[in-house]
């Protein structure tokens, strides 16, 4: 049997083209979804699971690890964005976010970490964004979500080091996926005193996600990240404009930065 690997959110873009890619190259692939069509899709057991319910993820890993064996890796890719003013998006809004695109990923770590601890090995890859390392004007709450996948997987990335376990973050840019009809807006977005500005800076990301590079990008990523012996704590994908912007948040006077950005998005 191959090297076993848990996908989140496999279904469908990233997470889907990540499933298909590592089963091609003799993994063994399990795949979650909150409502699976079939057991099994192209190669790939489905496995139901929300990462929203404890006992949900609990079950998921546990028949992972009773069927295989083992479970050499995860891809923590389930998530969602909302899109909108920080001002106008409501605490539920936000709470609904983190549940899942937080506090999902972090159910998954703390339920499949006894196991790998058990077996002396295993690699944790949280797929974060370069949103992650920007906060983009009118999806801060996403930008807030991934910002806290970041710090948690820096840290998860030191304490579980000792045991064997690898933690990686990728931070892709703009894919062309399902990512952008699903976007949801914030219930106060229509009648905002942001309105004019949020239209604008949302067609812009619109723009770049619909016309950006496919999934398989990432998936190629994820197998050399899985082959490495020794991969870095986090790796961005994507085209190189915003794989640039992402290092040079970090080099550039701040106040230069959020000038081109507020000009890239049409804000000024």
């Amino acid at each position: 049997m191959g090297k076993v690997v848990l996908i989140t959110g496999s279904s469908s873009g990233i997470g889907a083209a990540c499933a298909a890619h590592l089963a091609r190259n003799g993994w063994v692939v399990y795949g979650t979804s909150r409502n699976p069509a079939a057991e099994n899709v192209n190669g790939i057991r489905m496995v139901r699971m929300d990462v929203n319910d404890d006992s949900s993820v609990r079950d998921g890993i546990g028949l992972v690890v009773n069927e295989a064996g083992r479970i050499d890796a995860v891809v923590n890719n389930a998530g969602f964005g909302i899109a909108g003013a920080v001002e106008d998006t409501s605490i539920d809004e936000a709470k609904e976010l983190f549940e899942t695109n937080f506090f999902g990923v972090l159910r998954v770590c703390r339920a499949v970490l006894p196991h790998m601890r058990a077996q002396g090995s295993g690699t944790i890859v949280n797929i974060s964004s370069i949103a992650g390392r920007i906060g983009l004007p009118y999806q801060g709450m996403y930008s807030a979500t991934k910002f806290a996948v970041e710090g948690m997987s820096e840290a998860l990335r030191m304490e579980t080091r000792p045991f064997g376990i690898r933690v990686v973050l990728i931070e892709p840019g703009d894919f062309h996926t399902g990512f952008t009809a699903n976007r949801r807006k914030v219930a106060a977005a229509a009648e905002s005193p942001y309105e004019e500005q949020f239209k604008r800076a949302l067609a812009v990301a619109e723009h770049d996600e619909l016309t950006g590079s496919a999934p398989e990008l990432v998936a190629r990523l994820v197998l050399r990240i899985l082959r490495s012996r020794s991969p870095r704590v986090r790796y961005t994908v994507g085209a190189p404009f915003q794989r640039l912007a992402a290092a040079a948040k970090g080099v550039l006077p701040s106040g230069f930065f959020e000038w081109a950005l507020m000009k890239y998005y049409k804000l000024m």
